[in-house]
């Protein structure tokens, strides 16, 4: 997928911003829903943070019961796509679209061996599921990689997902403006998501990022699971001034 292709498939010339939330139940997850859509955001992730992935699908299925024509993707929290894929393409089967999947740990090697993310591919591509693949590369909480080896990761990841997508150090943690640019110049005309650490306060310093995966950064102070309304719709009008060419 090229840059451009993304942009135009969230009809978003800024900073494309979805945002994650943090599933505990049906009810919860459908009034965080509801504030993604009033804010005007064009979609959104939900993660399991809390609980195994078997008790996450049937949460996946009420949201896209609810909500049939928004764009929404999943992360399993501590699974790779080897496991995810398959539960994708079952989910597909019985009816249930899902955009898009992000992975923390695409198991990309820096050094090019990636047999890991090839045995991924392998999964993706007999799983019968189609939709967009978000490889977490260099990610928080994950292998740790070299800084002087951050772009040859990211020149090996774009054989092997859709969007790259890498983050700061930990959960609300800002990423450092050298590791986006390394990434940045390593990806040419590839598209690059930010997963931690995207306020409304800092989003222009990420300008040259295609998506924001925001949580932390637009959620209730103190809580991890309920989006705060205004945070999201200010993060929401930085991007659109982005879009129009507002100084980074």
């Amino acid at each position: 997928m090229k840059r451009a292709d993304f942009h135009k498939l969230f009809k978003a010339p800024g900073p494309v911003v979805l945002p994650v939330i943090h599933v505990l139940d049906n009810e919860r997850t459908v009034a965080n829903l509801r504030r993604v859509i009033g804010a005007g955001a064009p979609g959104c992730f939900l993660i399991n943070h809390d609980f195994e992935p078997e008790r996450f699908l049937p949460i996946i299925a009420h949201a896209r019961a609810r909500f049939p024509s928004l764009w929404i993707g999943v992360n399993f929290l501590a699974v790779t796509g080897r496991e995810a894929f398959p539960m994708l393409g079952d989910l597909a089967r019985a009816g249930c679209a899902v955009d898009a999947y992000w992975a923390d740990d695409a198991r990309i090697d820096e050094f090019g061996e990636n047999s890991e993310a090839k045995e991924i591919a392998e999964a993706f591509e007999t799983s019968g599921w189609r939709g967009l693949y978000f490889g977490g590369t260099c990610f928080k909480k994950q292998r740790e990689v070299a800084p002087e080896h951050y772009g040859d990761a990211a020149r090996e990841a774009c054989a092997f997902m859709d969007v790259i997508t890498t983050s700061g150090v930990a959960t609300g943690h800002e990423a450092e403006l050298g590791k986006v640019a390394t990434f940045r110049a390593a990806i040419g005309d590839r598209p690059l998501a930010l997963a931690s650490g995207v306020t409304p306060e800092n989003a222009r310093a990420y300008a040259d990022v295609d998506c924001f995966m925001v949580a932390t950064g637009i959620n209730e102070p103190g809580n991890f699971y309920d989006i705060d309304p205004e945070r999201l719709e200010a993060l929401m009008r930085v991007t659109r001034d982005l879009g129009q060419g507002g100084e980074t």
